[in-house]
């Protein structure tokens, strides 16, 4: 029977309330400090919860709540991971993400004994050095993601490497969790089956997403309502088979301890639908429901805050943060590097990896029940958590100037520049045209080049960061640079000042260090003869460029809009398909564009 508060709400309805409005209106006010909405999520929850306001009157109904949305997450993460894409990261995916787990418990392991040595017996003794271990070891998938997709980085090299490695770090969490009961004797069978439910429930789903969700689609399509309802079905769907494979198994006489985790099944029911035609509307749809569950996940989050009980926590906690990054730092950087990505988008995924991943707290909650830990220990381990987690959008952002800064010391150290800046700062070779950057825009541009004015490349230099790119682009006739071009020394030693053209197609949110309007500046002076192009969000943005030296500014809405007129002229009379004919045959079919950037 449903229990009804005070004026006849269920109590689920009026715990939700509560938690919605308190994070509402600190969201509000922490947006206009500028301070991460996740910092007002984790303070409504404290207001509401039982250490000040006690408006929350069962825990459990958020935690049920914060659950889903957990699911949803890794389902909408599934959704836009593409299998291809990274396993095109080849040794630097694969390595690192075998590797870092067990070498950071390593570390943190070694890190707590070091400090039990020291004299700090809260970190030592029993079982407590390997779960510092395996605090330091896993990053948080929730914050990260998110913070890719806000600033649209998840299809970059270093996204799609972090999101690697976080698919690695969840299996070997899970295999954590297969083991901790057993942790004085580990069965090494009970680990091979999570594994072998893993391989049977991704193949059953990749089944049933190529025959069976098609014909699906096509009944629904005429009804798109019911798309959220099959993407959710399908999600709880296969998270449900996987966490009862071992009953599904028993009614047919195996008698096999196989179960994996919703999350897990959720994961692998969106990877399977990645790319399909009908991938983006669910992504849509999902992502609303999904935030809502997100933000009541951090609220119930912070309603599990404890109030210390001692200094002794905080200064553990403290700790925990510390190695957790310095593991980062020490571990994934090097490991990163080593493996085949150049040292800025090694030490730039490291830093923006450095928080605690929400699996460690479900593994530190179980240490507690299992007697491996004690209760201090776990209030340290989620005040880490909250010292991380709103640590991770100042280092997010502030990872690509950090590298700035420690480069004379990377350097020294042994983590050399990538191969072929050297010799690109002695060049006194000039190009006539020159390409800051290498995104989506710039792809498609080398494509209709490469039809029609092959020659044109040939005389083109693109300078950008992303050196997993640059043989393919020297592939198609042209040059490139590692380098900086926020930084004017830079352009100059790379014989910018000799371009007849200077083109940068990168927008404002995805530059690292300057902005068009800064460019427009430098580029002025650098190569005062240059015809200058460059990129605007908005028609402010636009005139501010002109008053600075453009001579052209591509607005890509501006332009988006006027290729979409006469295709909804076309639509209006009833001639989509022969508009959508002469459009492939002038710039060939979507699945025909061999781009670099597909």
């Amino acid at each position: 029977m449903m229990m009804l508060g005070s004026a006849g709400v269920p109590t689920l309805i009026g715990d939700i309330g509560f938690c919605l409005v308190i994070a509402c209106l600190l969201s509000v006010v922490f947006a206009r400090l500028k301070v991460p909405t996740i910092a007002a999520f984790l303070a409504g929850g404290v207001l509401v919860g039982p250490i000040a306001g006690k408006l929350v009157t069962d825990r459990a109904n958020i935690d049920t709540i914060a659950g889903l949305g957990l699911i949803l997450l890794l389902f909408v993460i599934g959704l836009e991971m593409d299998l291809r894409k990274l396993l095109k990261s080849g040794k630097t995916l694969i390595l690192s993400g075998l590797l870092q787990f067990p070498l950071c418990v390593g570390f943190g392991y070694g890190a707590s004994w070091l400090l039990q040595a020291a004299g700090w017996g809260s970190l030592g003794g029993g079982y407590v050095p390997l779960y510092v271990g395996f605090v330091t070891a896993a990053s948080s998938t929730l914050l990260v993601v998110k913070l890719f997709l806000d600033a649209g980085q998840l299809d970059t090299v270093v996204g799609r490497v972090s999101l690697g490695i976080l698919i690695f770090q969840d299996v070997w969490s899970i295999v954590v969790l297969a083991v901790q009961p057993n942790f004085a004797d580990p069965g090494v069978a009970k680990i091979l089956l999570t594994f072998l439910d893993i391989a049977v429930v991704g193949a059953l789903a990749w089944a049933g997403a190529r025959w069976l969700l098609p014909i699906a689609a096509r009944w629904i399509a005429r009804l798109p309502e019911l798309m959220l309802v099959l993407a959710l079905g399908w999600c709880f769907g296969v998270g449900m088979l996987g966490n009862h494979m071992g009953h599904l198994l028993g009614c047919l006489g195996l008698h096999l301890d196989m179960s994996i985790s919703l999350e897990m099944g959720a994961l692998i029911a969106g990877t399977t639908l990645a790319g399909k035609a009908y991938s983006f509307e669910v992504v849509s749809k999902v992502g609303v429901v999904r935030d809502f569950f997100i933000t009541l996940f951090f609220v119930g989050l912070g309603m599990g805050i404890p109030v210390p009980d001692s200094l002794d926590v905080l200064l553990v906690a403290g700790a925990l943060a510390a190695v957790c990054v310095l593991a980062r730092l020490l571990v994934f950087f090097p490991l990163m590097y080593f493996t085949g990505m150049e040292r800025r988008g090694a030490f730039v995924g490291s830093t923006r990896l450095a928080q605690i991943s929400e699996f460690c707290l479900v593994i530190a909650y179980l240490g507690l029940n299992y007697g491996h830990v004690e209760a201090g220990f776990v209030s340290s381990v989620i005040f880490a958590f909250v010292i991380t987690a709103l640590a991770s959008p100042f280092l997010f952002k502030g990872a690509d100037r950090l590298h700035d800064l420690l480069r004379p010391l990377l350097r020294a150290v042994g983590f050399r520049d990538p191969p072929g800046l050297t010799e690109s700062l002695k060049s006194d070779h000039h190009h006539e045209v020159v390409l800051l950057g290498f995104h989506r825009v710039a792809s498609s541009l080398f494509f209709e080049l490469q039809k029609s004015r092959p020659e044109v490349l040939r005389h083109t230099l693109v300078i950008d960061f992303n050196v997993a790119l640059h043989e393919k682009i020297r592939a198609t006739g042209a040059s490139v640079r590692y380098g900086d071009f926020s930084n004017t020394e830079s352009l100059h030693h790379l014989g910018i000042h000799g371009a007849k053209v200077v083109i940068c197609t990168i927008p404002d949110d995805i530059l690292k260090g300057t902005s068009n309007l800064k460019l427009a500046g430098i580029l002025r002076k650098s190569a005062p003869h240059a015809v200058l192009i460059l990129n605007a969000l908005t028609s402010a943005d636009a005139q501010r460029m002109y008053a600075a030296g453009a001579d052209y500014v591509l607005l890509p809405r501006v332009e988006s809009a006027h290729a979409l007129l006469p295709a909804l002229e076309a639509a209006l009379g009833g001639q989509i398909a022969a508009f959508r004919e002469d459009h492939d045959a002038r710039l060939g079919a979507a699945d025909a564009r061999a781009e670099i950037l597909g």
